[in-house]
């Protein structure tokens, strides 16, 4: 082994500078993003999903705005003084465990959750959205 193949080893920075330059050469990108914020991209395949799932579209704009105001359709957002979490900020997050053990991280799941959650105490979430705008909760 050669000293320099050793030391890029060593270096991880150093290693990492170089993966990026070999990234940005080949005409890719390397990028990071903060585990809590929700990209364009996350958040508008959760909405196609959800819009699977709902597919009368006066209740899935209802369900939409719902989610765009509780966590703007980020599936981990965190209320930080509640513990709410997720898409529909169920308290506690963990409620959704009925829904499907992936219920963290997979947007179908919290969705399922929160559209049973909907109807069942509201009756629909165009109903849920009503009791919202009302009272700035559901």
């Amino acid at each position: 082994m050669s000293v320099s193949f050793i030391r890029r080893i060593a270096s991880p920075k150093k290693a990492l500078t170089t993966a990026a330059v070999a990234a940005a050469t080949a005409g890719m990108a390397l990028t990071a993003a903060p585990a809590q914020a929700a990209t364009p991209a996350s958040a508008s395949s959760a909405q196609a999903i959800a819009h699977k799932m709902i597919p009368d579209a006066a209740q899935f704009n209802a369900f939409s705005k719902i989610v765009q105001h509780e966590s703007g359709w980020n599936p981990t957002a965190t209320n930080s003084s509640s513990g709410a979490y997720g898409l529909v900020q169920a308290l506690p997050g963990s409620k959704m465990a009925s829904a499907g053990g992936d219920w963290k991280t997979n947007p179908a799941t919290q969705i399922k959750w929160g559209l049973d959650y909907m109807n069942s105490r509201y009756g629909s979430p165009a109903k849920a959205w009503s009791f919202w705008q009302a009272n700035g909760w559901y």
